[in-house]
């Protein structure tokens, strides 16, 4: 039992990390739309902040998908989604379809956030660098 549960480690930190390396590298390929991104939400330092977002989303997606300090990837990329949900799926200040795309992109984060907590608690698995 434990090797399936290792086995199902590993694949859920891929399934978990994956939209953020890919998002990441999008992002960083598309840099100055980010920063306008950012910028257009009148945040402060938009580029730096638009460096950060890169940092985290392809750097803790990379770590906590080959398992290495998993545990603090998993948590700082929990801590990301708490403003970046609040801030761009704020849902509850919008009208019609776009109110209703920004909930479930708000309830998706949501959930990511619970797999990420999950990491942080229990760990990569045996399958990682961290070995667990």
């Amino acid at each position: 039992m434990k090797n399936q549960s290792d086995a199902l480690a590993l694949v859920g930190r891929i399934l978990l990390g994956a939209i953020f390396v890919l998002s990441g590298f999008k992002k960083l390929m598309a840099f100055s739309g980010l920063v306008a991104s950012i910028s257009g939400k009148g945040l402060p330092m938009p580029e730096v902040l638009a460096v950060l977002t890169v940092a985290i989303e392809l750097g803790a997606g990379l770590l906590l998908v080959i398992g290495w300090k998993a545990r603090w990837a998993a948590f700082l990329i929990f801590l990301y989604i708490i403003p970046v949900s609040l801030v761009f799926h704020n849902f509850w200040a919008m009208e019609g379809a776009q109110a209703a795309m920004n909930q479930i992109a708000f309830l998706k984060n949501l959930s990511i956030m619970g797999g990420m907590l999950m990491v942080a608690a229990f760990g990569p698995g045996r399958y990682s660098l961290d070995k667990g």
